[in-house]
């Protein structure tokens, strides 16, 4: 993995904690507007209809646990099923994905510590967010497809009240950094309107005849990622032959179910609802909300088959990426490479150069750390467990390339990693 890529995923470790723990740090120091009553009513406004949503009230329940008496009203909703607080509740803060300014203007007429978890609108100044870091998700879903031997990208999100377009301006903004064209979906209809199945399927088609072919597809979330996937079975693209699609978010199961299963960018969360909650206790106890929204990076990409193929025009290059792929954990080493490949050590580390930028060891290794960093999030695996099942020798080794490669050690990147979850005794 590129060391710019590896950088996204620790980039906003120290901004997060100094914007919220720094806070609760200072606690003595700062106003407190009343004495502190041993249960506090908290209204979370999250969705617990979706995969994010779910993780992301895990997160805020974790960090109750822990740091004090929290009751939760979850996602409470009106007559007409929209996300809206109770008249008749009362409570001490709240937490919200607000997806409109009249949601939001009602949240502020209540007058309690409130913070936002998505970046659907743009708050005024004075709302605390705590929400996705979309320059580290676009760099990952980049590397991603490049390290796949993609040169030819699209972005795709039907016009939504759902989501921002600032995912969409990310991505495309690293991919012509980046020296290559980004198309996107622009199928001339606004946010709201309503379209039968049919009509929008002939709308995305004629879009997937424009694109040139191979071509790596980010998709705003798992939902639209699926359902790309399904338009694309029915109008016979192949996935990922012709179109490799990457979802701009993690859902397990429609992930797991779409046809092929979707690859996707694993949104930190847990990690989200985990310091939405830290920042909530410290306005709750006086402190003023940060000037910025705190920006958490993903975890990474958890790739499916639907990205699963190598764009490259060099059959041999091809047969040894793949042997990588299916081997490095084992431990391999180059001459095993060339055991399985006709091909001369020579030619096979000048033909990676020129397709990946490295040589051959050093995409070995890179399988190995990025299998590591999934690993890594499987609190049951102790770091020598890890460390075996990614073909090193011994923890100790894991340990040096792993923090010659991150900065980090891995007891210190898994405990980055976990924040937000439930804390257990892990094992070295």
């Amino acid at each position: 993995m590129r060391p710019a890529t590896l950088s996204v995923l620790l980039r906003g470790a120290v901004v997060i904690r100094e914007s919220a723990t720094a806070l609760l740090a200072n606690r003595t120091a700062a106003p407190v507007a009343s004495p502190p009553e041993a249960l506090k009513r908290i209204a979370v406004l999250i969705e617990t209809d979706s995969s994010a949503g779910c993780r992301m009230i895990r997160g805020i329940s974790n960090y109750a646990e822990r740091h004090g008496q929290w009751h939760l009203l979850l996602d409470p909703r009106d007559h007409e099923h929209r996300s809206a607080l109770p008249d008749g509740w009362h409570g001490h803060g709240i937490i919200a994905r607000i997806t409109s300014q009249k949601q939001l203007e009602q949240l502020q007429a209540r007058r309690l510590p409130l913070v936002n978890v998505d970046d659907v609108i743009d708050p005024p100044s004075g709302i605390a967010s705590v929400i996705t870091d979309e320059k580290a998700l676009a760099e990952m879903a980049l590397a991603h497809l490049l390290d796949r031997g993609f040169r030819q990208f699209a972005y795709f999100a039907p016009p939504s009240l759902d989501y921002s377009k600032r995912r969409g301006e990310a991505f495309a903004q690293h991919v012509n950094a980046a020296g290559y064209e980004c198309a996107v979906y622009k199928p001339g209809y606004r946010a709201g309107r309503r379209l039968g199945w049919g009509e929008r399927l002939k709308r995305v088609e004629r879009w997937m005849r424009t694109l040139p072919k191979p071509i790596g597809v980010l998709a705003v979330d798992a939902n639209r990622g699926r359902q790309l996937s399904e338009i694309c079975h029915l109008s016979g693209v192949r996935v990922p032959d012709d179109v490799a699609v990457l979802g701009g978010s993690l859902d397990e199961l429609l992930c797991d179910v779409a046809s092929p299963p979707l690859s996707s960018i694993n949104v930190a969360s847990e990690r989200i609802g985990h310091d939405a909650a830290q920042l909530l206790d410290a306005m709750m106890v006086g402190h003023e909300p940060p000037a910025y929204p705190i920006e958490v990076p993903p975890r990474g990409v958890q790739s499916r088959q639907s990205t699963d193929l190598l764009a490259i025009d060099d059959e041999e290059i091809v047969d040894a990426l793949r042997y990588i792929r299916q081997h490095a954990c084992r431990g391999i080493i180059v001459e095993d490479i060339l055991r399985q490949v006709p091909i001369s050590r020579r030619s096979l580390e000048i033909q990676f150069r020129k397709y990946l930028g490295r040589s051959p060891a050093r995409e070995i290794r890179r399988v190995q750390l990025e299998r590591s960093r999934d690993l890594l999030g499987r609190r049951e695996l102790s770091i020598t467990e890890v460390a075996l099942a990614c073909g090193f020798a011994n923890a100790t080794r894991f340990g040096v390339a792993f923090k010659k490669d991150t900065g980090k050690t891995p007891h210190t990147f898994r405990k980055e990693l976990l924040a937000g979850q439930r804390q257990t005794t892990i094992g070295v």
